[in-house]
């Protein structure tokens, strides 16, 4: 039994991490692909509703077609929306109104760390010592990544702003496993598509799209000196930074425990940096580059924990409970009965999901 569940959660594994990080490279070239467009005259929440409402309305068909989920589990539904997709972009904005860039992505991206103190202490399941390392340190090289020390400027309202998006990116990843947990699960794609929807519809009533210029769609946009049609980088921020990023990201969870899943999300700033430096010509330095590396070792060290009978053998911070079979991640039961048996390391079934 240990092991054909261990064989599982290896398969789990080497879906689960590929499609992490997808969605990470996805969700990083996001404001590359968006910046051109607030240089030609769009303002940034009229970007942001851009690109929400367009891969809102090219997941229609998948909305549709998974109508019921809206009977079967609204409370998901509308809590991704809400949170996971408004949220985040709301919090994000109305904090780098008022505090530097780098601070607000900072504190922003401490979600996986809030993440962690969520499942220990809210949800009083354990975590292995390899998550909580690989967040320290991928947090740590964010530090760098963002140059933290060039614009540091404190303020309180900013900085709640920014600490209440990394809420909502917990959210993000909560919600995207509960979606699978219960009695009616709800495919992936269809919380991807509803809350896509709902978020849509929420950014609409406070960014007031009819005032903006849509105009500049039509014409041309510059990108690191060159000229191109605002239709490419409004395209691939619709297709690829929201529909593709939320599909493999919501998926991905399904696979790999939302802590781990969390932490491989930080290469997104990585992932933003290195496309700014390619296509935007924002260079790079040192720090940029040894911070991109912390991530990476962070992600890759969170993503290594494996299930273990002993909890003392394999690190983990806090036991669970042998009668629900729960494994060494502390995630949820390993096998305890039913067509669903044999998902290891606290895995969700190997079923699709949802991403945002």
């Amino acid at each position: 039994m240990h092991s054909s569940t261990s064989a599982v959660g290896s398969t789990a594994r080497r879906l689960g991490l590929p499609l992490a990080l997808v969605s990470a490279l996805s969700f990083g070239g996001s404001g590359t692909a968006a910046k051109p467009l607030i240089e030609a005259g769009l303002s940034p929440l009229h970007v942001v509703w851009l690109r929400v409402t367009g891969a809102a309305l090219f997941l229609l068909p998948v909305a549709w077609r998974h109508r019921q989920a809206v009977r079967r589990r609204p409370g998901v539904l509308l809590g991704f929306g809400l949170l996971a997709v408004t949220g985040v972009q709301a919090c994000y904005f109305a904090a780098i109104s008022r505090i530097p860039v780098g601070v607000a992505l900072l504190l922003e991206y401490l979600g996986p760390l809030l993440l962690l103190g969520y499942v220990k202490y809210v949800q009083r399941r354990p975590i292995t010592r390899a998550a909580a390392v690989g967040a320290g340190v991928a947090v740590t090289g964010l530090v760098f990544v963002v140059e933290i020390w060039n614009g540091l400027a404190f303020d309180t309202l900013g900085v709640v702003f920014a600490l209440g998006g990394a809420c909502c990116q917990v959210g993000y990843f909560v919600l995207a496993e509960a979606g699978r947990e219960g009695d009616h699960p709800v495919d992936p794609m269809a919380v991807s598509a509803f809350g896509l929807l709902i978020g849509a519809i929420a950014m609409t009533a406070f960014t007031r799209p009819w005032d903006a210029d849509w105009s500049v769609l039509a014409g041309q946009v510059t990108m690191n000196g060159s000229s191109l049609p605002a239709l490419v980088p409004a395209a691939w921020m619709v297709l690829i930074a929201t529909v593709l990023a939320y599909l493999t990201g919501v998926t991905s969870v399904q696979y790999l425990s939302p802590q781990v899943a969390a932490v491989v999300a930080n290469l997104e700033a990585v992932v933003a940096t290195v496309s700014a430096w390619v296509l935007l010509g924002e260079r790079l330095g040192t720090p940029q580059l040894v911070g991109g590396l912390l991530v990476l070792a962070g992600a890759f060290t969170a993503q290594t924990s494996r299930p273990a009978a002993d909890p003392e053998a394999d690190g983990v911070l806090g036991a669970g409970d042998p009668a629900l079979g729960r494994t060494a991640e502390g995630d949820l039961p390993v096998a305890v009965g039913g067509p669903r048996e044999g998902t290891a390391e606290g895995q969700l079934p190997l079923q699709p999901n949802q991403s945002a």
